[in-house]
């Protein structure tokens, strides 16, 4: 008998929300070239609150925000408005300043010197610029602590000139490359990231809700965070980002619906035709979605900070490499995602897969700190699954 996978996936997002330990709640589709042929919703938007969660709920969609960012670079490119080999310190001088650091003196000060080479935008997009974040990098986190480094939440200029951990292109490490790379968007667009994304992006895909900024009437459908402790409970948090950022953070800034961003990975599978008017061509999407990394791989994530971050990896034991700006999964995966996929992920457990080869992609969103929510990551884990048995079942009858 052929698999249901409208009904197995409504009873692993049922079982996520009400096993011990829980999540509070979770929206989950999955979608075809044309298409969502799943939608599903369970749980509470807020444990605090009545609010049941719905397929029309807004997130804070984290690091999910990074593949906008990177699509965005990749329409400049095709424009021949951008190089992505060349320094990009040519469009965002300030990305020239930044520093290798050393390690610290006697007087618990940095240590710096210039970097052996200059930054290129492919560095960025392929996360092998020197950079990462504080709560991923004891280095980074000792600056946050006794240097007073901004967080990245605060959506500040101040908080990306941090120094390089190594010089630009030794390896891949995590980290606020794309929000930089939103900053060489808006130096040579002129304008400011959101509005590039809206115009060039948003509205040839049919994106109705996403945002740097929320909006009122967004906020009445906002899933609230909540912090996982270690007995296993969750409490609601009181966190936005910034109201009126100072920077549009292209590597976690937006807010968005989980069904406006199948919109974005239809475009994808679609080789970067949108419902309303083309975001990328052909080519540029099939050069963009191979291994940039070359030899180089993608290395698991250390948490610095438990309240933010586990140590967490994709797929542990197999190779993964970067795409422009994705991760691959050179191998397939034990959920029966093939080789050569895309996805990643966004720091309050939302997760994605884009997989070419079959026209497909699923994302799963819920609103849980620390990253590598086990209870979650277990649930996508499932969802995802479940998704290829049934691919798998179809294909085979």
């Amino acid at each position: 008998m052929t698999m249901n996978f409208g009904a197995v996936a409504d009873t692993v997002l049922d079982d996520v929300v009400t096993s011990t330990p829980h999540v509070p709640g979770v929206v989950a589709m999955v979608t075809n070239r044309h298409r969502n042929i799943y939608e599903g919703a369970a749980g509470k938007r807020r444990l605090d609150q009545a609010a049941n969660m719905t397929t029309d709920s807004i997130f804070g969609i984290f690091s999910t925000t990074k593949a906008i960012t990177a699509t965005a670079i990749l329409q400049l490119v095709e424009e021949g408005k951008l190089d992505l080999d060349e320094p990009a310190k040519r469009y965002a001088p300030e990305i020239g300043k930044l520093q290798v650091i050393e390690g610290f003196d006697d007087k618990g000060d940095p240590i710096l010197r210039p970097p052996k080479r200059d930054i290129t935008t492919r560095m960025l997009m392929t996360h092998t610029a020197g950079l990462s974040y504080d709560f991923i990098n004891h280095t980074y986190n000792r600056l946050a602590q006794e240097k007073d480094q901004p967080s990245v939440i605060t959506a500040t200029k101040a908080c990306l000139m941090t120094p390089l951990l190594f010089d630009p292109g030794e390896r891949w490490d995590y980290g606020t490359n794309l929000d930089w790379c939103g900053q060489i968007v808006e130096a040579i667009t002129g304008r400011r990231l959101g509005d590039v994304f809206k115009t060039r992006i948003f509205e040839p895909l049919g994106i109705k809700d996403m945002t740097f900024e929320l909006t009122d009437a967004m906020r009445g459908r906002l899933a609230g965070i909540h912090a996982r402790g270690a007995d296993g409970s969750l409490t609601p948090m009181d966190f936005e980002l910034p109201a009126k950022p100072e920077v549009h953070m292209g590597g976690h800034g937006l807010y968005g619906t989980v069904g406006d961003y199948m919109r974005f990975i239809r475009m994808w599978l679609n080789d970067g035709a949108g419902e309303h008017g083309r975001v990328l061509k052909a080519e540029t999407v099939r050069m963009a979605e191979k291994n940039h990394l070359g030899d180089k791989k993608v290395t698991p994530i250390t948490g610095v900070i438990p309240s933010l971050c586990n140590d967490a990896e994709f797929f542990p034991g197999q190779s993964k490499s970067w795409a422009l700006s994705f991760m691959i999964n050179d191998e397939q995966a034990p959920t029966g995602r093939p080789a050569g996929a895309l996805g990643w992920a966004g720091l309050a457990n939302l997760f994605y897969w884009i997989d070419r080869q079959n026209g497909v992609g699923g994302f799963w969103a819920t609103q849980i700190l620390p990253f590598g929510d086990p209870t979650s990551f277990i649930g996508y884990m499932n969802f995802e699954t479940a998704f290829y048995q049934s691919l798998k079942q179809r294909m085979a009858s």
